[in-house]
């Protein structure tokens, strides 16, 4: 996808403070403008999601608290149909099946940013997984 240049009056003080963000994140404002965009638009079209900053960056939370990439990891553990294994997991944390909707909505439409912070959980655990196994074999 392209990119274009669009350009926007804003009032000073908003230009201040997005310059603040910007600053105190280490990026330009463009791109925090940029992913402000991104993320109201994305609020816009799915209610029920925000986002959040994390070590990992920012990522899209669903109603109470779990993040998206959580809610659809914690389903491949279920067996079922689509609808028997949301209803399971929303008895198992406690949602409503509509927060998992949400959630499973949003990551249909934004499929490879969610596919690849579950890889990168995947392989967090692994690695984890490997060191704690060569702790292990230190008492051996």
């Amino acid at each position: 996808m392209g990119r274009s240049t669009t350009s926007l009056r804003l009032d000073e003080e908003l230009r201040a403070r997005l310059a603040r963000h910007a600053r105190d994140e280490g990026i330009t404002v463009t791109s925090l403008m940029e992913r402000l965009l991104s993320q109201g638009i994305a609020m816009i079209e799915h209610p029920g999601i925000f986002f959040n900053p994390g070590p990992t960056g920012w990522r899209a939370v669903a109603r109470g608290g779990a993040d998206v990439w959580e809610i659809v990891s914690d389903l491949r553990r279920f067996e079922g149909t689509e609808a028997e294994k949301i209803a399971a997991l929303a008895e198992e944390v406690g949602f409503h099946e509509r927060v998992i909707v949400i959630a499973l909505n949003y990551a249909a439409t934004h499929r490879k940013e969610i596919d690849a912070q579950v890889r990168a959980n995947d392989e967090a655990w692994d690695e984890a997984e490997r060191i704690e196994k060569a702790r292990q074999s230190l008492f051996a």
